[in-house]
């Protein structure tokens, strides 16, 4: 039945009195199911029609856009370092305004805070300030009769705050949760429901915690399964008890300070790369007058219409980059308008979006700066100090707030903050761009000081429209460069003669083209070849179709790809509709594997062994330890034949998670016959199986890769993979003397070269086709990748090109 609304009187002595039922959902750590269980509650309490208002303990993002969709109204935080005790429940009852229930979700365990400082800003802590009863989501996983002593505690340790309810989440049977509950009974805490084990509704996380609720398409159904399932285990009626038996509050709600005069167009970042803002933001700037109007840098190629003061909150653009750099128009109206003056405040991601690159990523390049992910979170509340006069306060201005990144910006000359006496951001008359995230409840003379700003601003219009600039083509290949007429060096296939042995056998499978293709003798030679068991390997059609295999085989929620590299492996995760994550080389440290750039949660990488375009042989070492429980590793071997000796190459070791991809096309020759094959975990492979066509491996691939795992082939590639060594020195000597950069350590049979603009098409005039590298993710036009010829070959590429210097 609905409940009445919020209500507010007097009790008598002139105080005000607010009555709104409420509860805190809490848990004994992180990982319990808070989230899980809060957002379930918020949506299943809609459901039975009451109007929930939805807040969340701490600065997190991310839990209150999950509270916003099961509520349907904006979700709000509550955390006291960054606005003070006094506001905490003012701010409460603002949000609550018109609902009739209000959940709160709490944050990590219930009495942990700021460290230091005996629980500020815990969980504990804000239940006290709302005097708001709480319930407890325990993970009953990995115990029994012991979660009774965890209960216990958590109730006796605080006698202030007041448990009135326990949820066990995670049971593994009926049996194990009844031993559980009548445990409990002598804490006198009533159970009111349990929640089996069902990873099917909880979120999936990214390097910042969950992944946004705007970013998922599945978020309302599964949520709609979520309340489902809460109302089916729960007893939602004694939560609704519990949440009636809150004392009324005395305060008043928070109004942000009005203005009457009209006040300029303020544009705001949104969409799915800027989720990160607190809602009162805007209703502080709407009630100084401003029209907030939100922009989608995925999308919008233009600011809107008369803006006078830019808003960049935070959120994922990492995640996000090629999307916003392919944005050329509004990256470019948003450099001209902060050069123009137009008052922009950056927190975090707005940081990053107006670096000159992320990661090798184009971005708004207003600040002169770089950013790049690297493997450290920096996580916690800080207090801050402007160390000079800027857009939001004079010097000595003090305010706190807190940090939340993997990313890197080197500060400025004149920094936007000191955190804790560390330097950070960037900041003059008319920006402010900083790591520090502020609310401005808390701290409304920042907000008062950008809106005087923006009311003497004149709007900077939109210069000539630019084209977006299109992303890598990922289905370019060097055989788009190598045409008629040209000496290819865009393709990487040997322009050796074939073996007569080769050739035979290819004649000879044609005979048995009237029979459906078996490629069962072909599996076992490359069994084999690689001491592996039948299970350990899968031919294919090529790499490109293993790939395609590859990512379609599971329901990938973090797949990332190494590059500069084959580009097959994305545009083959793209088709099967993942989101891919890049981790980007740098050229500054050769385009050497940086593992610790690799996000910890992601589920697949992928990564080429030799790398192509780059040519770097990555360690063995480095690669394994890529793997961990709960992730795919793909190494593509498909250059491994061509170097010596196949050091660094896992084919031959038996690695739970790991996945080589190999390929007969290049060393061989045989680009048309579409040969290759996956060694490794006999369960990725089986899922791999489980994808492929039948037939799809033809009788002439079969027939070669029986061929080409003979010990007689084995023998003459370690031949070629030598003159491949000595060719390569010959190219990278002339290069180099030219006075070109030849990237890296290229150890495999083409070399990545940095040229000047224009290098790529006078040398095609002079008939020689370069592979370009701008189809590459991480390069640009000022790369070609160059195939290793004989020294005849490269000695008429010398002349040519010192023909055109």
């Amino acid at each position: 039945m609905r409940g009445k609304k919020a209500r507010r009187a007097s009790n008598g002595s002139g105080c005000s009195v607010v009555t709104i039922p409420r509860f805190v959902v809490a848990a004994p750590a992180s990982g319990h199911g808070k989230t899980t269980v809060a957002t379930g509650l918020m949506a299943a309490l809609r459901r039975r029609g009451h109007t929930v208002s939805g807040h969340k303990i701490g600065p997190d993002y991310i839990d209150p856009g999950y509270h916003a969709l099961a509520t349907g109204r904006p979700g709000r935080n509550l955390d006291p370092h960054l606005v003070g005790n006094d506001l905490v429940a003012p701010l409460f009852l603002h949000g609550a305004t018109g609902a009739d229930m209000a959940v709160v979700e709490g944050v990590m365990g219930l009495y942990d805070g700021m460290l230091g400082t005996d629980g500020y800003a815990s969980t504990a802590h804000v239940a006290g300030l709302l005097g708001a009863p709480v319930i407890l989501v325990v993970d009953i996983s990995h115990a029994s009769r012991s979660i009774a002593a965890v209960v216990h505690g958590m109730a006796s340790y605080d006698r202030g705050v007041r448990i009135a309810g326990v949820i066990l989440n995670k049971a593994g049977s009926p049996r194990h949760s009844d031993e559980v509950i009548a445990a409990l009974e002598s804490t006198g805490i009533p159970v009111l429901g349990v929640l089996q084990r069902d990873d099917g509704i909880s979120a999936p996380s990214r390097h910042l915690g969950l992944v946004p609720a705007q970013e998922r398409v599945e978020a309302a159904g599964q949520l709609d399964r979520l309340a489902s399932q809460i109302a089916e285990h729960l007893d939602l009626d004694e939560v609704v008890r519990i949440a009636r038996s809150a004392p009324d509050l005395t305060d008043s709600p928070w109004e942000p300070p009005a203005s009457g005069i009209d006040g300029p167009v303020i544009a705001v970042a949104g969409g799915r790369a800027f989720t990160f803002r607190y809602t009162e933001t805007e209703e502080i700037l709407r009630a100084a007058g401003c029209r907030t109007v939100t922009f989608d840098p995925l999308r919008d190629e233009t600011l809107p219409d008369d803006t006078a003061g830019i808003y960049l909150g935070g959120g994922f653009p990492e995640v996000h980059a090629a999307d916003i750099s392919s944005n050329a128009p509004l990256r470019e109206h948003l450099r001209a308008a902060i050069a123009g003056g137009v008052p922009t405040v950056a927190e975090c991601a707005g940081l990053l979006y107006l670096c000159r690159d992320v990661d090798g990523a184009d971005m708004v390049g207003a600040l002169d700066a770089s950013a790049r992910m690297t493997p450290r979170l920096t996580l916690g509340y800080r207090t801050a100090i402007a160390p000079a006069d800027g857009l939001l306060g004079p010097a000595g201005t003090r305010v706190t707030g807190h940090e939340f990144h993997r990313t890197t910006v080197e500060p400025g000359p004149s920094p936007a903050w000191l955190l804790d006496g560390r330097p950070d951001g960037f900041s003059t008359a008319t920006l402010h761009a900083s790591y520090l995230h502020t609310h401005w409840a808390g701290h409304p003379q920042l907000a008062e000081r950008f809106v005087t700003a923006a009311r003497v601003t004149t709007p900077v219009a939109a210069p000539p429209r630019m084209p977006r600039v299109a992303g890598p083509d990922l289905h370019h290949h060097g055989d788009r460069d190598a045409t008629d007429g040209l000496v290819d060096l865009a393709v990487n296939v040997s322009r050796r003669p074939r073996p007569k042995w080769l050739d035979e056998t290819l004649r000879s499978s044609l005979d048995a083209l009237d029979r459906y293709p078996d490629p069962s003798a072909a599996r076992a030679a490359l069994a084999g070849r690689h001491e592996r068991s039948l299970d350990e390997v899968l031919p294919t059609a090529g790499g490109a179709e293993a790939f395609t295999l590859i990512a379609r085989a599971r329901p990938w929620r973090m797949p990332v790809v190494v590059h500069p590299q084959f580009t097959e492996p994305e545009a083959a995760l793209l088709a099967a509709g993942h989101e891919v994550r890049r981790v980007l080389l740098r050229v500054d440290d050769g385009f050497r594997l940086d593992t610790d750039a690799v996000p910890d949660n992601a589920d697949l990488v992928i990564v080429g062994n030799p790398t192509n375009p780059t040519s770097v042989l990555h360690p063995a070492s480095t690669l394994r330890s890529l793997v961990r429980p709960g992730r795919v590793v793909v190494i593509d071997e498909a250059f491994m034949d061509a170097i010596p000796g196949e050091t660094e190459s896992l084919s031959n070791e038996s690695i739970s998670g790991l996945i080589t991809v190999r390929s007969l096309t290049k060393t061989w020759a045989i680009p048309g016959v579409r040969a290759g094959y996956v060694v490794g975990d006999p369960e990725v492979l089986a899922d791999l199986a489980e994808q492929q066509p039948p037939w799809s491996v033809s009788t002439p691939a079969a027939a070669a890769m029986i061929a080409c795992a003979a010990p007689r082939a084995t023998d003459e590639a370690t031949v070629i993979a030598d003159e491949i060594a000595t060719d390569r020195a010959a190219l990278v000597d002339a290069l180099t003397g030219l006075g070109l950069e030849v990237a890296g350590d290229p150890a495999a049979p083409f070399v990545l070269v940095r040229v000047i603009q224009g290098t790529r098409e006078a040398l095609r005039s002079k008939g020689f086709a370069l592979r370009r590298g701008d189809t590459f993710p991480g390069l640009g036009d000022q790369w070609v990748r160059i195939a290793v010829r004989d020294r005849a070959v490269t000695d008429a590429l010398t002349d040519a090109w010192r023909s055109i210097l």
